[in-house]
């Protein structure tokens, strides 16, 4: 058994916002040379997530209004009364609530077992950020 390990890097460029990155999952995972394990994604952030969902632009949008109005940026929350880092973050934590901080994703010979209509998402909730990541854990053989 081998572990390998890697971080994706990336920036965003919005307040929310549904990233797309299983090509650069994809070509991390090529690159790793193993055929049958798990890969583990963990974002290290506690405003941005991993998703698997479908990459539909309609529905992507709507995966965005849905998280707006459920948590209002505009809110009376107690952590942006004296934020920590000087951002007023609290629905973006709040968001965060309802997602993953890591997704699992088998593989068997040299091929990512994704359904066909699943994407690797990154989640990002406090936009925009010079830089963010995504750690990546492949185990297998």
């Amino acid at each position: 058994m081998k572990v390998i390990t890697r971080t994706l890097r990336l920036a965003t460029v919005d307040a929310i916002a549904l990233i797309d990155i299983s090509a650069d999952v994809d070509r991390l995972f090529q690159a790793c040379g193993l055929r049958d394990g798990v890969l583990t994604l963990m974002s290290p952030h506690t405003t941005a997530h991993i998703n698997l969902n479908e990459r539909e632009p309609q529905l992507q949008q709507d995966m965005l209004d849905f998280l707006m109005r459920l948590v209002a940026r505009d809110g009376d929350y107690r952590h942006n009364r004296a934020p920590v880092d000087g951002r007023d973050n609290a629905h973006s934590h709040l968001m965060g609530l309802l997602m993953n901080a890591t997704e699992s994703v088998p593989f068997a010979d040299g091929k990512l077992l994704l359904g066909a209509w699943q994407s690797v998402f990154f989640v990002e909730l406090d936009g925009p950020r010079a830089e963010r990541q995504v750690h990546l854990q492949f185990l297998g053989q």
